[in-house]
């Protein structure tokens, strides 16, 4: 089964000659409160995003009561608790979600959630998600990745942390249950990701290999590497964003603030509209300019009708209404048709061929 080249989401597709869809990732960011994740979809909304997403999980479901935290986490919320107690605190209840996606469906934005277990899959599922988003962490939890196609929607995968054929597992999962929309995402799966570890270059080698668009899920610092990914052919963009990179929790520090977001989605819309189709000529505007820059053969002195025409009579000056530089060969040495004024551009008209 070949997969689909194109992503539909309602009337928005996905594809690598579409409009870049921009995910803004509200994860846990919202610290388990609903308020908070609701002011969160306006943001997003303000800020231009195409889609909101969250993070669906019940943490008994997901990890041991004695789990470590990873080192950004403990950097970001401390030692005290057991990466259980913190993540325990981040949850929503499932009316919480159910809410939160009408709301984002009253706010014309696109409602997505992570799902991290099958008890949170079946509820984004009856909530009617348009597409599901299997997390970096969840690339070789087979089952629960075939719990997820089986629902039969369309499904981002992001990559981080692994490798080809890794993700080649996966996509087989995906596709043996028939699914053919998918997306992967370039991701390295650190908080914050450092710019040396970003290796954008892999869009293009996912993109190479499975024949599937590619998009980019980023943790680095700032909006320079989002921008980097569409100029690379990046389809999707992901990024974190928070209302404070003071609250506390473990991914507000590695987030984008309100104006931040604002500013890459931005940068991204330019980005895109400069992108164009790739055939190299000249622009409506240049061409207009074309006449006034480039330059034309032009008389150096007074010429008489009848003149034979040499080099030492021409020059080559702007602008470029008259006959074209690359033709001087085949003036020099003609017979002037015409009286001709010194600093005056040569026309056909005025030479006999």
């Amino acid at each position: 089964m070949k997969f689909n080249k194109i992503i539909k989401i309602g009337n928005i597709e996905i594809s690598e000659s579409s409009k870049i869809f921009i995910i803004a990732e509200a994860g846990v960011n919202h610290n388990g409160s609903f308020k908070i994740a609701k002011k969160m979809i306006d943001t997003a909304v303000e800020a231009g995003a195409d889609a909101i997403k969250f993070q669906t999980f019940k943490t008994g479901n997901i990890i041991t009561g004695d789990a470590k935290k990873a080192e950004y986490q403990i950097a970001n919320t401390g030692s005290r608790e057991s990466q259980y107690e913190m993540l325990k605190k981040l949850e929503l209840k499932g009316d919480d979600f159910r809410q939160l996606a009408n709301y984002a469906k009253e706010k014309n934005i696109v409602f997505l959630s992570s799902s991290f277990d099958k008890d949170s899959v079946d509820l984004l599922y009856r909530i009617g998600v348009p597409m599901f988003k299997i997390a970096s962490g969840e690339i070789t939890n087979l089952p629960l990745i075939k719990y997820i196609a089986r629902k039969g929607k369309p499904i981002i995968l992001s990559t981080g942390m692994s490798n080809l054929k890794e993700i080649k597992e996966a996509l087989n999962i995906i596709r043996n249950e028939g699914i053919r929309e998918i997306i992967l995402l370039h991701c390295v799966t650190n908080y914050p990701a450092e710019m040396k570890e970003v290796n954008l270059k892999a869009i293009q080698t996912l993109r190479n290999v499975f024949k599937i668009p590619v998009g980019l899920s980023d943790h680095t610092i700032g909006i320079t590497i989002p921008i980097a990914a569409v100029a690379m052919g990046a389809c999707l963009v992901e990024k974190h964003f928070t209302l404070n990179k003071n609250f506390p929790g473990p991914d507000h520090q590695a987030s984008l603030e309100p104006h931040e977001l604002k500013e890459m989605i931005k940068a991204i819309r330019e980005v895109e509209e400069a992108m164009g189709d790739g055939v190299k000529k000249p622009t409506k505007n240049e061409e207009k300019i074309k006449k006034i820059v480039r330059r034309s053969i032009v008389a150096n002195v007074d010429m008489a009708q009848g003149t034979q025409i040499k080099a030492d009579m021409l020059s080559i000056k702007r602008p470029g209404t008259g006959i074209h530089p690359k033709y001087l060969s085949r003036v020099v040495g003609k017979i002037a048709r015409r009286g001709i004024k010194k600093d005056q551009v040569l026309t056909w008209q005025e030479v006999i061929l």
